[in-house]
């Protein structure tokens, strides 16, 4: 990664030198000639894109008209067609340093939004105003067209109004206040709009030219590099939670390990934060349609401070609304760190013990990492003389590549992980390969992923999986995302460039990118819908194949360290088995009828949903109410209790059996 870096940013430098830019024209900021050397910059460092086409200026046109108008209540067909107008040589203006088609459209996109926020006003301040809860409307923007005239936006934009002000509703407060917010929102909107800099209007043209090229790639502005700096303050000493902004809601993206929020037990993944208040008897301030910035300086705090949060969550169709408060504190890797469960089960009339090894990410740092947390977890389990281990990377995003590859070589001897390609074909693949001789771990082995589990997570599952050294369960696939990034800073304080240079490979030579890694064994899970997965991103690069490099010295036959390659005929009984106990399991019932729903209504709002979910039982509040941190044995019977490890340690105990039987 060092080596990318350096190279990116000797290159960067020599374009600038090359358009002999002044000191004193960096100092003022971004400026339209530095685009074209910025683009080129791109074009050279990306993995598998080196030119810009038509097609690259057809994905950036489309970006760019998506980044000034997400939900499609600003802008008409017409004025759609007016900014592909000016972008139709957008390539070539650039390269000459011309930019005065940015400036005509924000122009043509200040009109509108004045006109949208007179509309909104309007709409809002009769007296008479009351949100009608027979509105119904499809909400995801990809599947609604630009509307044709300015009636037809204003039919849709009321239609949203009302969807706006019930979400203030749901928070308990009352229908002046709510409408007075919603003004104020669109009043905010306008302001920033109106006094918009052209810096940030360059930035906002970058970063779409860096994701028409795939979706990790990215341009960071001086304030969006501030942005990324206090995210990543938050993840280590706030709630421990990483944040994104989607249609005016401040997302959940991710739970930091040992943040807070992840030892609450009471946040997830997804959840939406509606409202902030400082301190735990403070007032909630609603926080919908916030910049995501001003959200997390409101979650931000010192030490041992409160911060409350209103979440929403969405079940099935439905929505859920409850409190919760935490304490900010730093990381407590000691909590959420690699940890294991014992559990007794029966098999053929014996007593057998199981292990559950949760590894929540791929920590190192501080003295500490996840590979030697692991290999101390399989000394203690093979003192206890285990059975079979489950290995859980159900909620794992990732983390340090150099420990997922000396974790994946705990359970062979050594050999091959992952290669990682670069956009130098000449150079090939650099592999990445375990060189412990120790296999610290011989017995049957499952392996639990979901769609949440990403990057390390998925060159882990996929050599255990291309070595048939275990069996993976779970959700469907994992997440895709198979590509590496480097952020290179541009000189003074430009900004910076964030650019996909490589790939990974599994041993079995597929890529981890856009297809993720398939489980041998599926079930129903809450993350298998459409929202989630690198193949539901734009431009997501296109999954590829290289040569197997499967290392022999891996196996080992007999003797020490000697283990038991996996079966496909085990396969295909473990599915007969698995099939049927979650066709008769209330749990996975439940799950399966959410997931039919949700992909039935997709993104449709009913207002008479959200507001029906305002009543929320006594028992819920009481229950989301509660500041207390679950203890270590309240969280172990919970873990234990999910369905998905409970059908994990059913597919170990069957693999068991097998083994047993094989031997």
């Amino acid at each position: 990664m060092n080596f990318f870096r350096s190279i990116t940013s000797v290159y960067i430098l020599i374009l600038f030198s090359g358009f002999s830019v002044q000191a004193q024209l960096l100092d003022e900021g971004l400026n339209c000639k530095f685009l074209y050397p910025i683009e080129k910059a791109y074009l050279e460092q990306h993995i598998s894109i080196h030119d810009a086409d038509s097609k690259i200026r057809d994905q950036l046109i489309e970006q760019y008209i998506k980044r000034m108008d997400p939900t499609k209540v600003f802008f008409t067909q017409a004025d759609v067609d007016y900014v592909r107008q000016q972008m139709s040589k957008v390539l070539e203006l650039v390269k000459e340093g011309n930019c005065t088609f940015l400036d005509n459209i924000q122009k043509r996109y200040i009109e509108r939004v004045k006109e949208r926020v007179e509309f909104a006003k309007k709409l809002l301040s009769d007296k008479k105003f009351k949100v009608d809860s027979t509105i119904e409307f499809e909400f995801d923007p990809d599947k609604r067209p630009y509307g044709k005239t300015d009636k037809e936006i204003h039919e849709f934009l009321k239609k949203h109004i009302h969807f706006q002000v019930a979400n203030y509703l749901i928070t308990d407060i009352k229908i002046d206040e709510a409408t007075g917010n919603v003004i104020r929102n669109y009043e905010r909107l306008l302001k920033r709009t109106q006094e918009k800099k052209r810096n940030d209007i360059f930035a906002d043209y970058l970063d779409s030219f860096a994701r028409a090229l795939d979706p990790h790639s990215s341009f960071f502005s001086r304030e969006v590099e501030e942005d990324f700096d206090i995210q990543m303050s938050l993840s280590l000493e706030g709630i421990g939670a990483t944040l994104s902004s989607q249609d005016g809601f401040t997302v959940v993206e991710a739970l930091v390990p040992g943040g807070a929020a992840a030892r609450s037990g009471l946040i997830q993944p997804q959840d939406k934060i509606i409202a902030v208040g400082q301190g735990e008897a403070g007032k909630l301030e609603n926080v919908i349609e916030f910049e995501l910035r001003d959200v997390v300086s409101r979650i931000r705090g010192k030490k041992g401070t409160k911060v409350k949060l209103l979440i929403l969550r969405k079940v099935g169709d439905k929505k859920e609304k409850f409190e919760v408060t935490l304490v900010r504190d730093k990381i407590k890797l000691e909590d959420e760190a690699a940890n294991i469960y014992y559990v007794d089960r029966v098999i053929d009339g014996k007593k057998k013990v199981l292990g559950v090894i949760n590894l929540p990410s791929f920590y190192a740092g501080g003295g500490r990492s996840s590979a030697a947390d692991m290999k101390k977890l399989l000394v203690a389990a093979n003192q206890k003389k285990v059975d079979g281990v489950v290995l859980d990377l159900s909620s794992n995003g990732g983390g340090s590549l150099e420990d997922a590859v000396k974790i994946a070589g705990l359970f062979f001897k050594t050999g091959n992980v992952v290669k990682q390609s670069s956009r130098d074909r000449s150079r090939g693949e650099i592999a990445l390969a375990d060189a412990d001789a120790a296999v610290d771990y011989v017995g049957p082995l499952v392996v639990l992923i979901t769609r949440i589990s990403a990057s390390a997570s998925e060159i882990v599952a996929g050599t255990l999986q291309d070595y048939k050294r275990a069996v993976v369960v779970g959700g469907d696939h994992t997440f895709g995302k198979g590509s590496v990034q480097t952020v290179v800073r541009i000189p003074q304080d430009l900004g910076a460039l964030k650019v996909t240079i490589g790939m990974f490979f599994i041993p079995g030579g597929n890529s981890t990118q856009h297809r993720g890694v398939e489980a041998d064994v599926q079930w129903p899970n809450v993350w298998n819908n459409e929202e989630i997965g690198e193949k539901t991103l734009d431009y997501s690069l296109p999954p590829k194949k290289i040569t197997s490099f499967l290392s022999p010295d891996a196996f080992v036959k007999e003797g020490v360290g000697a283990w038991t390659p996996i079966d496909s005929k085990w396969i295909s009984t473990l599915k007969e088995k698995s099939a049927e106990r979650v066709k008769g399991d209330a749990e996975f019932k439940k799950v399966q009828e959410d997931l039919a729903k949700a992909q039935k209504t997709g993104k449709v709002i009913k207002i008479a949903e959200i507001l029906k979910d305002k009543d929320a039982t006594a028992e819920k509040q009481k229950k989301a109410k509660a500041t207390k941190v679950a203890t270590k044995q309240e969280r172990e019977k919970e873990y234990l209790g999910r369905v998905d490890i409970k059908e994990s340690l059913n597919v170990l105990t069957d693999l068991v059996t097998l083994s047993g039987q094989s031997k």
